[in-house]
């Protein structure tokens, strides 16, 4: 009989695991480092974001797998705000730039709610117009809260 704990959901590489959405994206980042050690390839990942958003959940989970995520060269950082966020995770991407890179490329992930995306367009524009450096990907989420 086989022993399941509840840190399965970020632990096992095969075979199956039950998360929630917030989990799943929790994992993500794990999973893109994993699948980089795997190819040889140095990557970490850097997440920012609001933690007002409706997706503050994700913050909670992330905080609470600090160790796993050191492990794994993810860093979390949460933002004062939407826009300082989303610049954050815009630098994480340019790294290549600035030379002495420690890792080979970094997944960079911002979260924020619907208004923080309004207000966070210009950074965002930016961000997409630079694109990303040699082996760095960026991912945006975001979530709003819905009216009654």
């Amino acid at each position: 009989m086989a022993n399941y704990t509840l840190d399965d959901k970020y632990l096992l590489e095969s075979g199956s695991v039950y998360m929630t959405g917030i989990q799943a994206l929790v994992r993500l980042p794990l999973e893109f480092v994993r699948r980089d050690r795997r190819a040889g390839i140095n990557t970490g990942a850097f997440i920012s974001g609001y933690e007002g958003s409706p997706l503050g959940g994700y913050d909670m989970a992330l905080n609470r797998v600090q160790p796993l995520l050191k492990e794994h060269n993810v860093r979390f950082l949460p933002g004062v705000n939407e826009e300082l966020a989303a610049t954050a995770v815009m630098g994480s991407q340019i790294s290549n730039v600035f030379g002495d890179r420690i890792v080979d490329g970094v997944l960079g992930m911002w979260y924020g709610k619907g208004p923080g995306v309004d207000r966070s367009g210009d950074i965002l524009r930016h961000a997409n117009i630079a694109g990303t450096g040699p082996g760095c990907a960026a991912i945006v989420l975001a979530g709003d809260d819905h009216a009654s």
